[in-house]
């Protein structure tokens, strides 16, 4: 997915902490080597396969975190020409578009506070994150927390290419955890429980949706210039995206790390789910969104 290079993206709210702002960055490569490997294979055991790390460092179980130094953060200011090149800038760019989005979706809207690019390790309203957790929306402080380099180990470990479009997907998704939070969607969700019917499994699948949803629309969604943010989805772009959508899906990753698939552990839904409910969002609107009270045979 290519950025309209006349767009203003600049009110995309998004910082760099600990040198997670370094322009550059070269996505899907092979770079990375034994440490990224290592990395994912952890965060798939702990995400994956019935402890989920993504709830609990979002804060999804009331976990509060200590106090944030964000002195050392520091605002990217980024072109429209720039994301189309810059793993970071795209953040920004898709930052800007999801903030003008949402604003027309939800009554009441508020933005997060913004997106943190952070370098391995950072601290949160909701307590301690590294790149292992993978990315995260964090509801105490309502920021959306991100290590890039997550965009290499799913390319690494999980044979997908992570593209543009892959990756704005990632950050829909996150955002879509936002969209939960203020609508209150959260409020009093079983998250402790794990399975195919579960809470997180819902939370996650509309999550997906939100993310398809968004951008499903993106090409119309328009800077205060009357530019659109984004050009014209590829079907290509879209494959690439629901390759992305089937890496991370509960089945596949336990078929990847530990040999087989346990549904009682599903926390975020199978491949064929997350593909399912991002194509809602995709050929719908966020009202299609509905994982909530509709029987687990529904969810697909």
């Amino acid at each position: 997915m290519t950025f309209n290079e006349n767009a203003d993206i600049s009110g995309g709210k998004v910082s760099s902490r600990g040198g997670g702002g370094n322009r550059g960055m070269k996505i899907g490569g092979a770079g990375g080597g034994a440490a990224i490997l290592i990395a994912i294979v952890v965060f798939a055991i702990q995400q994956f396969t019935g402890v989920d790390v993504s709830n609990v460092a979002g804060g999804l179980t009331g976990l509060q975190g200590g106090e944030i130094d964000t002195s050392g953060d520091s605002a990217l200011h980024c072109t429209a020409a720039e994301a189309n090149k810059d793993a970071n800038c795209r953040i920004q760019g898709a930052a800007a578009s999801l903030q003008t989005y949402w604003a027309g979706q939800v009554k009441g809207y508020t933005d997060p506070q913004g997106i943190v690019i952070f370098d391995q390790s950072t601290q949160t309203g909701c307590g301690a994150a590294s790149t292992d957790m993978g990315p995260f929306y964090c509801p105490s402080d309502q920021t959306i927390y991100i290590d890039p380099a997550f965009y290499d180990q799913l390319a690494t470990q999980f044979h997908d290419n992570a593209g543009d479009l892959a990756q704005l997907y990632v950050i829909g998704h996150e955002w879509g955890h936002h969209i939960q939070n203020i609508t209150g969607t959260m409020k009093g969700k079983n998250l402790s429980a794990t399975g195919a019917a579960s809470d997180s499994v819902r939370l996650e699948l509309q999550a997906d949706c939100y993310a398809g949803a968004w951008i499903g629309d993106a090409t119309t969604v328009k800077d205060e210039n009357g530019n659109t943010f984004l050009e014209p989805v590829t079907s290509a772009q879209i494959d690439d995206a629901l390759k992305a959508a089937a890496a991370v899906g509960d089945d596949h990753i336990q078929e990847t790390v530990q040999g087989q698939a346990n549904p009682e552990s599903f926390t975020h839904g199978t491949s064929a789910q997350r593909q399912k409910w991002f194509n809602t969002g995709l050929d719908g609107s966020p009202g299609q969104c509905q994982t909530f009270g509709i029987p687990v045979a529904q969810l697909g």
